[in-house]
């Protein structure tokens, strides 16, 4: 049965219909009329062609975020409680068209269906969870004394004005998503840049957007490439911008901001570390340390890519690992079978092989998986466990962003520290060890922003992320997630 035989009628219509840009609640095409193509990643055919913008589009964009932001707007008269309200209906409409969202994040993304359905839950939750905070955005009174004078002090949460948001292609959906409902939540608007190879779903959460009511301009949506994404850094219409992708490009991110020192959070790179000690149960700790690295095709940025293991439960570990990794089914997302589909794009896929070839020209050894790829046609790569590394070569120090996990044996807790420690990432790490006095130390010396105990990729939209040293500036998700997306504001008001 072909792929094609599977698609809903929705997701086909949705297909044959114009890839438009969102401006002002109007689906228009770019001032140039440029297009691209996006690709599945399954098969290298082209999906469609989408409107590609412009920095002349991101202005448009902005200007229409900004006015949709001024006072006396629909937006700006607009509630907490409708606000709420509207959130939790968008949620709601999520999940009531989840198949259809699942199937376009396949296609567009490459990976299985089983893991798209569970990223669209996490969106649809994303929105009830923060519909719950529209209502809760409080100030605080503060005590403030004079001798003879009376005041009255406290502090408010207000929006901070027009946000971009700029998102990477390994989780599309849930990624647009961070950005919008934290700024709509505050109250702020949104002119999202969703990545080139991954723009489907952002734009069917657009079109969705607007039929649950969200005012024109609130969230406009910007095909495109790294130019637009550039010229809404640069903006000076733009008030802050939310990034979530490699660490080079949220350097450049963040210098362009600093030229009118708009805000910044960043979710950056990773290279995470996952610690096996010996009194491990190394039954969950194999399971978990294959999930850790070869979650998501590997495209994802807290897996655990580094495994250090105490010397004598290696070869276990290892042996282990190894037959996890053998035992993924790589294919196509629409097989019921696959448990791992193809890379984004062909760029992604030459990167990997790059990195596992460079270490076996360096001396490392491939235990699973191949530096060759998986298949002839589409971006296919098997789950490759690699051991004999050091940490100077590049498979252990770099963000490969590919099902690659690299191996090292460890005699000391000290030792494991140091070499954990040893990256300019900071976004996760792991700890394994039934002894949970061992565990809990251990993790408390991990310079990491998320450290899992005995478990890898436990999750819930209530708990904060971000990272420590070069893995980003700030938090998302949870009631921090919220800070970044407002201004503090002190008010003191003189009593006569």
């Amino acid at each position: 049965m072909s792929e094609n035989s599977l698609l809903l009628p929705a997701v086909s219509s949705f297909l044959s219909s114009p890839k438009q840009l969102l401006i002002d609640g109007e689906w228009v095409d770019s001032k140039d009329g440029k297009t691209f193509a996006t690709v599945n990643p399954a098969t290298e055919e082209v999906l469609v062609q989408v409107a590609q913008a412009s920095a002349v589009d991101a202005d448009r964009a902005v200007t229409a975020a900004r006015n949709a932001f001024e006072s006396g707007s629909p937006w700006s008269r607009m509630t907490p409680r409708d606000r709420s309200h509207l959130l939790w209906r968008i949620g709601d409409m999520i999940d009531e068209r989840a198949e259809e969202f699942a199937q376009l994040e396949s296609l567009d993304n490459g990976k299985s269906l089983a893991s798209a359905r569970g990223d669209v839950g996490v969106a649809a939750e994303l929105f009830r969870y923060f519909a719950g905070w529209a209502t809760k955005m409080e100030g605080t009174t503060i005590p403030m004394s004079v001798p003879g004078r009376d005041f009255h002090a406290y502090t408010r949460r207000e929006a901070i004005g027009v946000v971009a948001g700029i998102v990477p292609w390994n989780f599309p959906l849930t990624m647009a998503a961070f950005k919008i409902i934290p700024s709509i939540t505050a109250g702020n608007t949104v002119v999202l840049k969703p990545a080139e190879q991954t723009p489907l779903t952002a734009l069917r959460l657009g079109e969705l957007l607007l039929e649950a009511g969200v005012p024109a301009g609130v969230v406009n949506v910007l095909p495109g490439f790294g130019d637009a994404g550039a010229a809404l850094v640069d903006h000076a219409g733009v008030d802050k911008v939310a990034f979530t992708g490699s660490t080079e490009v949220g350097k450049k991110i963040a210098a362009g901001a600093s030229k009118n020192l708009k805000k910044v959070s960043l979710e950056l790179g990773g290279k995470a570390p996952n610690i096996i000690f010996a009194d491990a149960d190394l039954d969950a700790a194999i399971a978990g340390a294959a999930l850790a690295g070869y979650f998501n095709e590997g495209q994802c940025c807290v897996n655990g890519s580094r495994l250090y293991v105490q010397r004598e439960v290696f070869d276990q570990v290892i042996e282990g690992v190894a037959a996890a990794a053998k035992a993924i089914r790589v294919g196509d997302a629409f097989d019921p079978a696959t448990t791992m589909g193809p890379l984004v794009s062909q760029e992604q896929h030459e990167k990997v092989m790059g990195y596992v070839r460079g270490a076996v020209a360096d001396g490392a050894t491939i235990a699973a998986g191949s530096p060759d790829p998986a298949a002839d046609r589409g971006y296919f790569f098997s789950p490759t466990l690699i051991t004999d590394v050091t940490e100077q070569m590049a498979v252990q120090t770099d963000e490969i962003f590919g099902p690659v996990i690299t191996a090292i044996p460890f005699d000391s807790e000290d030792e494991v520290v140091a070499a954990a420690n040893n990256t300019v990432y900071g976004l996760a790490a792991g700890v394994w060890s039934r002894d949970l006095s061992t565990a809990h130390r251990v993790g408390s010396k991990l310079r990491a922003g998320t450290v899992w105990l005995n478990t890898w990729h436990a999750d819930d939209v209530t708990l904060p992320r971000g990272g420590f040293k070069q893995s980003g500036w700030g938090r998302e998700l949870g009631s921090f997630g919220l800070d970044d997306y407002t201004e503090l504001k002190t008010v003191i008001a003189e009593l006569r």
